[in-house]
């Protein structure tokens, strides 16, 4: 459902995105070219700061957000999620927050308050608050990373956890195309 929020803002879409029925898309949000949003997830731009203004949630050019992904931001602060990038299942973006292009978000994640770089990798059930994960960095399963002094452990990605980043990646391309496929049938 594409919808208007409290401030009269509306959803743009780009035409080759694929949103769910079941999906929610709220308020200023943009959806870049060949973005896959699946069942249930929720995005919502709605807040408004202290001066009555908010910031956009983007959504870059081939990402994907999965089933039951929520992106959300306190008070109206920016949200940003780059190009190729993976935000599994039931994660959780709250902003503000910026992910960058080529990045693997793993199942049940999240995210506040913090800039992930490009192509790094957040395995499953993490939390990152309150810091920037630098570029090409992974995040092992079950992380709690609360600060920049939690980042001292953190290793490089490793080439196999690359691969399955951008096979995710792509494989969420080729659901939009047959997703829109069957769109135009109807």
């Amino acid at each position: 459902m594409i919808r208007k929020n409290p401030s009269g803002d509306l959803p743009v879409v780009a035409q080759s995105a694929f949103v769910d029925p079941t999906a929610i898309i709220c308020g200023k949000v943009f959806v870049g070219e060949n973005v896959f949003i699946g069942p249930y997830a929720v995005i919502r731009a709605d807040e408004v700061d202290a001066s009555g203004e908010m910031e956009p949630i983007i959504i870059g050019d081939n990402s994907n957000i999965q089933d039951g992904v929520v992106i959300h931001s306190k008070s109206g602060a920016r949200v940003e999620i780059g190009e190729n990038t993976s935000i599994a299942h039931r994660s959780i973006v709250h902003g503000p927050c910026k992910v960058g292009s080529n990045v693997f978000i793993g199942f049940n994640t999240v995210l506040f308050n913090c800039e992930i770089g490009d192509g790094a990798a957040v395995r499953h059930t993490s939390v990152v608050e309150g810091c920037s994960v630098p570029a090409n960095f992974y995040i092992p399963s079950t992380s709690l990373i609360g600060g920049p002094d939690d980042l001292t452990s953190i290793e490089p990605v490793a080439a196999d956890v690359s691969s399955f980043s951008e096979d995710v990646a792509q494989t969420n391309v080729r659901l939009v195309q047959g997703y829109k496929k069957i769109q135009n049938e109807l």
